[in-house]
């Protein structure tokens, strides 16, 4: 059932202020973390020093619980409110538990979509940091990926200029006058875009080195949003025992980064260009997360942001595992819905870090259901249509197909499944008893209505319980495809057993860039499918579980650094656009010097 004070919950920011947040020291004293492991960044928030896995190694891991949804709407089923309310609840039946969530980029918080905190009464604190600068990490990975574009950049000017007619023959001089290796890059090979943490459109598609001869070589170029950047994926899957072994991991996995190819088709990479140190030297402090704490005073771990369509959109696999040292329950959120965030949490971030998850929670609300039960379409800042605000049995029961699919995913890794039915005002007693009958019915172990939007860690009790008993249950965790697999063989896994494709095509240009990463030695990498997020399939047209359709892979890219093949599947922008009317229009300072106006 709804709350009964559901409609009278205030403003998230609102709430945020009203709380009583206690010193970040006593946070990490609760996690068992010494003062010498924190660097503070004021009293609320603190970055945890990595050598203190070195210190906990023979200390066993908690549960590790990773919370994910159906095809949502444009709007965001709620799995980050889920992810915190689901935490508190754990405190409310005294369990100790920990949230480790992605950190948002200020592209999204200025504009439609706000911020990423959580909502209501489940969110991590203070949202104003969270949600904007916190600790510096996304500037830092700026700073970091545009050296490198700047280095890629001068050392075209420099090769093109060098005068002599044996340096402009390639067949002639393999060396630089200057004794450095020449690169010979193809200006029109490379795929190394600047970024910024900021929604631009006009950034898209860019010309770059007008003026003279010293101002580089025109080409075209463009900007993608920071969260965007292959650094960023880096940091999120880095891992190792200590902080000397996960800057190490850093620091060779940014040295793989391809950022073009020469003229004879070779990768040219930032190790080439002579930038990784002074890059992974510009991430040093990032490395480490950023400690913060619920409404209720449980921790939070808050650290790298990954896009969730092509990169694999999870926080940090660091942060997870402090967490899982020093708590008996990690929850953790996956980008989207479980067949994108989910499948690359577990084909990805799981192989990389060789953590085994316990329970997955699938979130669902009633909303989303009538979507995929034909209704009308949800677009972000306009109202709801009539359906989705009164009881309409009939369109739930046939969008429920939609959950089942989701579950039936979630099981194909052998992982427990609890379905978390997202409660909003509007949702009906009857509604919400057809949503659970359906998740069960599917497969889930559970099936529970959660109210942690407007009651907290109460509203989560009962998932809370249903979680931990999850827990407790055997299962038999394993990867969707192995990495040995051509990656012809591994896209196609994908598409046909969690997209439910009949097969998939390829371009003549997708099926080069495959020949030529294979050759490269780049064939054992796991995927990371660049699709749409508002359907199973390709189409965001499509709704509910489509089927009889093909796949197209239209491009292959590679993020050797973050150590990924990632095919594109449509249109995937990596720059956001503003709308006419963005959310920084509402955000201010009022008399007092706060913040106002942030969602």
């Amino acid at each position: 059932m709804t709350s009964n004070h559901t409609l009278l919950v205030p403003s998230d920011i609102d709430i945020a202020q009203a709380a009583t947040i206690r010193p970040i020291g006593d946070i990490a004293h609760q996690l068992g973390l010494n003062d010498d492991e924190l660097l503070m960044y004021g009293p609320q928030k603190a970055k945890v020093g990595l050598d203190v896995l070195k210190r906990l190694k023979d200390q066993p891991n908690g549960k590790y619980v990773v919370v994910t949804a159906i095809t949502p709407t444009p709007l965001g089923e709620g799995k980050t409110t889920v992810a915190v309310g689901l935490t508190q609840g754990m405190g409310k039946i005294g369990k100790h538990a920990t949230v480790c969530l992605r950190q948002p980029s200020m592209g999204p918080t200025f504009s439609i979509k706000g911020g990423a905190a959580g909502g209501g009464y489940a969110q991590v604190v203070p949202m104003e940091d969270f949600n904007l600068h916190l600790t510096g990490d996304i500037h830092a990975i700026t700073a970091a990926h545009n050296l490198c574009a700047a280095a890629l950049d001068a050392r075209i000017m420099h090769e093109r200029n060098y005068p002599g007619e044996a340096w402009l023959n390639r067949t002639k001089s393999a060396e630089r006058p200057d004794g450095l290796p020449r690169l010979d890059i193809n200006p029109y090979s490379i795929t190394w875009n600047r970024v910024v943490d900021a929604n631009d459109r006009a950034l898209r598609h860019i010309t770059i080195g007008l003026g003279s001869k010293a101002d580089g070589l025109p080409r075209e170029a463009g900007y993608d949003i920071t969260v965007a950047s292959e650094v960023m994926a880096i940091l999120a899957l880095v891992s190792g025992e200590s902080y000397a072994e996960a800057l190490a991991d850093m620091r060779r996995r940014i040295g793989r980064i391809v950022v073009a190819y020469s003229h004879a088709g070779h990768p040219v990479t930032t190790e080439d260009l002579g930038v990784a140190g002074a890059m992974t030297v510009l991430m040093k402090e990032a490395l480490n997360p950023t400690l913060m704490q619920t409404l209720e005073g449980q921790p939070a771990f808050v650290h790298a942001g990954p896009f969730a369509n092509i990169a694999h959109g999870a926080s940090s696999i660091v942060a997870d595992r402090v967490a899982l040292k020093t708590s008996d329950y990690v929850i953790t959120e996956a980008g989207f819905g479980s067949d994108i965030g989910m499948e690359k949490f577990f084909d990805i971030k799981c192989r990389a870090s060789g953590l085994t998850p316990h329970v997955v929670v699938m979130v669902a609300t009633i909303r989303a259901l009538k979507m995929h039960g034909g209704g009308s379409s949800v677009v972000a800042g306009y109202d709801l249509p009539k359906e989705y605000v009164e009881e309409n049995l009939e369109l739930l029961e046939k969008g429920c197909a939609n959950l089942k699919a989701h579950i039936e995913i979630a099981k194909k890794y052998g992982v427990q499944v609890v379905a978390a039915i997202n409660v909003f005002p509007t949702d009906t007693a009857a509604e919400i008893e057809l949503v659970e009958r359906a998740a069960q019915a599917a497969g889930a172990g559970a099936s529970v209505s959660t109210t942690h939007w407007a009651d907290g860690g109460e509203g989560s009790i009962e998932l809370a319980k249903a979680v931990v008993n999850a827990a407790e249950k055997p299962s038999n965790f394993q990867f969707l495809y192995p990495l040995e697999a051509s990656i012809k063989e591994k896209i196609e896994s994908i598409a046909k057993q969690v997209y439910g494709a009949d097969g998939v095509s390829f371009t003549p240009e997708a099926n080069a860039q495959i020949a030529a990463y294979e050759k490269d030695g780049f064939g054992n990498l796991p995927i990371c499918m660049a699709k749409t997020h508002l359907s199973l399939s390709h189409d965001p047209k499509l709704k509910g579980v489509p089927k009889g359709f093909t796949f197209p892979v239209r491009e292959v890219r590679a993020s050797v650094g973050a150590g990924f093949i990632y095919p594109i599947g449509g249109n995937m922008m990596t720059m956001p656009g503003l709308p006419a009317i963005p959310a920084f229009m509402k955000i201010d300072i009022d008399e007092d010097g706060r913040t106002v106006g942030l969602s």
